[in-house]
This record gives C-alpha cells, sequence and structure tokens, in this order.
C-alpha cells in the first residue's frame, strides 16, 4: 500500500494562536485557567491542556470570580463580552482573527442599514457567537432552500457573512441563490474566506484524483473535519471521518493501494503521524509520500497581554 498526505493538512494559523495563548497564560499567570467551550475541536488538544491546568467550561457562571478566563478559537457573543466584564473577570480573547473580521465585517453592514445574512450551520458555536457580535437583526442560511424561505421584500438591502469553516466553493452556490433572490447584495470578497478551509479542500479534492480510500483526522464535532470527509465521498472515494489511529478499521483497506491522509484544521500533526504508524502495522512494506500543495506561512500575533 501507499500512503499519499494531502498537502496542507492539519492545524491552521488560528488553531496555532489559540493553543499558544492556552499554553502562554498557563506559563505566565499559572494554573489554573478557565476557557469557555473547547479552546479547539479537538480532545487530544483539549486533553492535553487539561493535564497542563486549563479548566473547560461551557458557561461563564462555571467560572469563580477573579479567575483568569479564556475564549475559544470559535469567538463569543458580545453578551459573553459583557458578562465576564460585568463580573470583571480577567480575560484572554483567543478567537482566531479571521472570525474577529467576521464579526468587523458584519457588525459594518449592520451599521450601514443592510439586513444580515450569515451563511452557516445551526448550533456552531463560531455561528453563536458572530450571531451575537453583529450588533442587529442576522437570518442564519445554510442552503439555497434557507435562501428561497427567506421572508424579506426583494428590494431589502442585503449583506451576507460566512462562518469560516466553509470555503468558496461550499458558499458559491448560496451566494448565487442570494443575488437571484434580491437585487441590492453585498458581501466579502472570496479571498477574504478563510485561507486555511480553502487550502485543505483543496487539496483533498487533489487527493481523491489518486486514492482509493480517503482518511480525514479530526473530531467528530469539527465541522471544517467533517467537511473535507464528504468531499472525499462527493468526489466518489469511500472517505473515513477518524478521531485517531484507535477508530481505524483495516476492513477498510481490503483491496486498496492508495491511501489518501489528510488532517482537520484542529487535528495535531502527531495524531496522522500514528495513523501511518498503525497502517505500518497492516503493511510493512508501506510507502509514504506528500502531495505537492501550498505551503502555509501565515502566523497571528498573540493577544496583548501575552506579548512579553
Amino acid at each position: 500500500m501507499r500512503v499519499v498526505l494531502a498537502q496542507p493538512r492539519g492545524f491552521c494559523a488560528g488553531v496555532v494562536r489559540a493553543i499558544d495563548v492556552v499554553e502562554g497564560a498557563l506559563e505566565q499567570f499559572g494554573a489554573p485557567v478557565y476557557v469557555r467551550h473547547e479552546i479547539v475541536h479537538n480532545k487530544h488538544v483539549v486533553e492535553a491542556l487539561r493535564n497542563k491546568g486549563a479548566r473547560f467550561v461551557e458557561e461563564l457562571s462555571e467560572v469563580p470570580d477573579g479567575a483568569l478566563t479564556i475564549f475559544s478559537a470559535h469567538g463569543v457573543s458580545q453578551a459573553v463580552v459583557n458578562d465576564a466584564a460585568a463580573r470583571k473577570l480577567p480575560v484572554i480573547d483567543a478567537t482566531c482573527p479571521l472570525v474577529s473580521k467576521v464579526h468587523s465585517q458584519g457588525k459594518r453592514y449592520v451599521a450601514g442599514g443592510r439586513t444580515l445574512v450569515l451563511i452557516g450551520h445551526a448550533g456552531h458555536p463560531e455561528v453563536e457567537g458572530t450571531m451575537g457580535q453583529v450588533g442587529g437583526p442576522t437570518y442564519l442560511v445554510s442552503s439555497e432552500a434557507d435562501v428561497a424561505a427567506l421572508d424579506l421584500p426583494k428590494d431589502a438591502k442585503i449583506a451576507y457573512v460566512t462562518q469560516t469553516t466553509l470555503s468558496i466553493d461550499d458558499t458559491r452556490s448560496i451566494i448565487g441563490a442570494l443575488h437571484r433572490k434580491f437585487s441590492d447584495v453585498v458581501g466579502p470578497n472570496t479571498s477574504d474566506i478563510c485561507y486555511a478551509t480553502q487550502n485543505r479542500q483543496s487539496a483533498v479534492r487533489e487527493l481523491s484524483k489518486i486514492a482509493d480510500i480517503v482518511l480525514v483526522v479530526g473530531a467528530k464535532n469539527s465541522s471544517n473535519s467533517n467537511r473535507l470527509r464528504e468531499i472525499g465521498f462527493e468526489n466518489g472515494v469511500p472517505s473515513y471521518l477518524i478521531a485517531d489511529a484507535s477508530e481505524l478499521d483495516v476492513a477498510w483497506l481490503v483491496g486498496k493501494e492508495v491511501i489518501g491522509l489528510t488532517a482537520g484544521a484542529s487535528a495535531p500533526e502527531k495524531l496522522v503521524q500514528e495513523v501511518i504508524e498503525a497502517l505500518r502495522a497492516f503493511d510493512e512494506a508501506l510507502e509514504v509520500e506528500e502531495l505537492d500543495g501550498k505551503k502555509e506561512h501565515i502566523t497571528f500575533r498573540l493577544p496583548a497581554e501575552l506579548r512579553v
């Protein structure tokens, strides 16, 4: 068998920054620090940080008075920000800068008198944060059918923003439906949509051209990881999402020669290497190579509280 690794795969700059924020806070201020929601959607990352002294909570009410609080990479609503301020909690914001950019865009559109449409998935923490940040009514859509169901006049002044874990390809048809339904629609340039999401999806499309099977390392609750698996499947390749090597089913490998392997934006490279070792146990002569792809050199600065 031959393993072909997608390029790029795994951690994006926003995830690296979020993890660095928690580790930096622990080093600088000591344990425990409290993180609202999983810092990123990966249990291995969360457990590693928990072992270092991070405490993960879903609500601020679970944070003791005066305890250092970190907002996750997905962002939070203004109500959460206000609640933390009212309690005088010391806060470090690990929101991905690209998510913060969506918040700013949405606020500008609403301030300009436009009705905001958010393209995303209901229940995702990033979507909940964005809807609670823009300061005006926001309509959530995830399909062309949702656009058709919008009860707004054709001449309504519409603006749209997107969840960052969706790509240009994911949103193109929905944006097209908005333009067909409404006469005045504006939105961000496609270059403003998360680079990491687009790059990882493009890499899986290339992988699907040569692979007999696609394995995606990532968490079940990771939106971008699920989408990578879906893309492999949509391209006619059996595709599976696995949290780590323990979930690998050797029955999937029977009759397969080329195994495409990638990882979601919140999955550590260590997990990818462990999957390769598990595959090598199945075939000692396993060959491993990497596809050509985009090299990512983007980094994000840490919050001011940690720049010492």
